[in-house]
């Protein structure tokens, strides 16, 4: 029985001395809350953003890795961000500033076009037969029919030549579009022609010229295009033979490109 009591007394002396290692874990946890409410509020905001966006973005970029995925994040997720990845398309005033540096290079390009031909053609006498001048379409280049073919002819006279190497030159340095126009007086074509009508002459008029740039001078093909108009856009009136003549035309446009539209 003594004994018994006295294991009841050293029991009972234990029990009465853990709410000291009860109290003790209390402060621990008290202390190492408190470490990391004051870790968190040194947290830079910016750098934080910056982490969730970074990490958003690669989420989402899974999709060129795993065939027909939708993002490590699924597809129906993605609305639950506030902010949108971040993309590759600059800003709107970047965007326009380009733009408008674009457009002003394209435009020097052309005025330095209508320069040197103007000289060309004042050097080589070929003010009869060559005409230039700034269009609100562009910078078009007109050919008297006499310069380039016989008559009822798609052929290039060899005389032609020069003049077209010299314009050719000048195409390689442009980044825009290159129209080749077919134009014929309101004759209809002599019998034996190698054309039915007005129409086949003026487009192959067209495309003699432009064959010539392209097999030729080796222009690339994606710079030009070419139309055969007939007489249906005379210059002048049909009713003498110097105004037939006038309409009897190769007109080449530099295309002065369109403004995008924003």
């Amino acid at each position: 029985m003594a004994r018994r009591r006295n294991r009841r007394k050293r029991s009972g002396h234990e029990n009465h001395e853990r709410w000291l290692i009860t109290y003790a874990d209390l402060i621990t946890l008290l202390l190492i809350f408190f470490i990391i409410m004051y870790a968190m509020s040194q947290i830079d905001i910016k750098k934080y953003d910056s982490l969730a966006k970074s990490l958003q973005l690669e989420f989402h970029r899974a999709d060129s890795i795993i065939e027909m995925g939708s993002g490590l994040e699924g597809g129906t997720d993605v609305a639950k961000y506030d902010t949108p990845p971040p993309t590759a398309t600059p800003p709107p005033s970047a965007a326009a500033d380009l733009d408008a540096e674009i457009a002003k290079r394209r435009e020097q390009a052309l005025q330095d076009l209508l320069k040197v031909i103007e000289t060309y053609v004042r050097e080589n006498k070929l003010q009869q037969d060559v005409f230039v001048g700034d269009t609100p379409q562009g910078i078009a280049i007109r050919l008297s029919d006499r310069f380039l073919f016989d008559l009822g002819k798609a052929d290039l006279k060899p005389e032609a030549r020069p003049a077209l190497d010299k314009l050719s030159s000048l195409f390689t340095k442009l980044d825009t579009t290159i129209s080749i126009q077919g134009h014929t007086d309101n004759l209809p074509i002599q019998p034996g022609s190698a054309f039915q009508d007005n129409w086949g002459l003026s487009s192959g008029r067209a495309l003699s010229v432009l064959r010539y740039f392209v097999d030729s001078r080796k222009l690339p093909e994606k710079l030009f295009e070419i139309a055969g108009y007939a007489d249906t856009r005379p210059v002048a009136a049909n009713d003498t033979e110097a105004n037939r003549q006038k309409n009897r035309r190769v007109e080449i446009l530099v295309v002065r490109q369109a403004e995008t539209a924003k």
